[in-house]
C-alpha cells in the first residue's frame, strides 16, 4: 500500500509541475512600426504642365503648316 501511494504522491507532483506557473507573462510580440508618409497631390501642376504641353504642340503643328 505504501508503494502505491508513494506512486501517487509522485505522478501528483509531475501532475502540477507540468501545468506551468500562470502567474509568468508570455513576452508580447509588438508588431513593427510602420511609417506614414504625407501623400502630397500635385494635381494643379500636373493640369497646368499637360495644358502647357497641349498648347505647345497646337503651336508647333500650326507653324508646322
Amino acid at each position: 500500500m505504501k508503494k502505491v501511494m508513494f506512486l501517487l504522491a509522485v505522478a501528483g507532483m509531475f501532475a502540477f509541475a507540468s501545468c506551468n506557473n500562470a502567474a509568468t507573462e508570455a513576452p508580447v510580440e509588438e508588431a513593427p512600426a510602420t511609417e506614414e508618409v504625407a501623400v502630397v497631390e500635385e494635381t494643379a501642376a500636373v493640369e497646368a504642365d499637360t495644358t502647357a504641353v497641349v498648347e505647345e504642340v497646337a503651336a508647333t503643328e500650326e507653324a508646322a503648316q
